[in-house]
């Protein structure tokens, strides 16, 4: 099987982990493995492009999904999405050595993958796969993150040039918060569910 390494590391760091050749496949998974619960969302276009949450909102009691909202609904959504059982986001980058890493502007992603759910799922395509932690923590900043603060129109050197992390002290900064799962959180149930396709940034 691809990939079968970085999966072996990701369970040595206690996460479960899962692989699905297509997105298709996984959203498959996910509906047949979540169903009665409340779910929330973290942003994610990985999941936005599966379609993850009209999907879920077929078998589960609700669905809170801040990824396609703006302000009041925007947080409005990510507000509940906190208290739900179970959470579901992405990562900006994985390490080959079984870390996984994330970049927030906000906080809420990154706060809901934490805390308080009976089970989080990082779902994520094979793009984010980067050699050693160091490279994926470049990769979230050098190319996640320029590319989110690129599509918002976010006044950035990054956004503006398009190239790299400046470090800024921008009031439109999206790297505000660095997030690296090194292991499984103690009290949390967490699956990495890996796609062997090229999904979100």
């Amino acid at each position: 099987m691809p990939y079968e390494q970085f999966l072996k590391n990701l369970r040595a760091n206690r996460f479960e982990a899962s692989y699905f050749p297509t997105a298709a496949e996984a959203i498959d998974y996910l509906c047949a493995a979540i169903r009665g619960k409340t779910v929330g969302f973290g942003d994610s276009h990985t999941l936005l492009a599966m379609n993850a949450a009209e999907r879920l909102r077929a078998h589960n009691t609700a669905v809170y999904d801040p990824t396609p909202l703006s302000g009041d609904a925007f947080k409005e959504a990510a507000d509940k999405a906190m208290t739900a059982q179970v959470f579901l986001l992405s990562v900006n980058a994985a390490a080959e050595t079984g870390e996984l890493v994330n970049i927030d502007s906000s906080g809420n992603r990154v706060a809901g993958s934490l805390w308080g759910h009976e089970k989080v799922y990082f779902v994520f395509g094979a793009n984010k796969i980067e050699p050693t932690l160091e490279r994926a923590i470049w990769r979230a900043r050098n190319v996640a993150a320029v590319t989110n603060a690129s599509r918002f129109g976010f006044r950035t050197p990054c956004a503006a040039k398009g190239d790299r992390c400046y470090n800024c002290a921008s009031p439109d900064r999206i790297c505000n918060t660095l997030c690296v799962y090194m292991k499984k959180e103690k009290s949390m149930d967490m699956e990495a569910v890996l796609i062997g396709e090229e999904l979100g940034y």
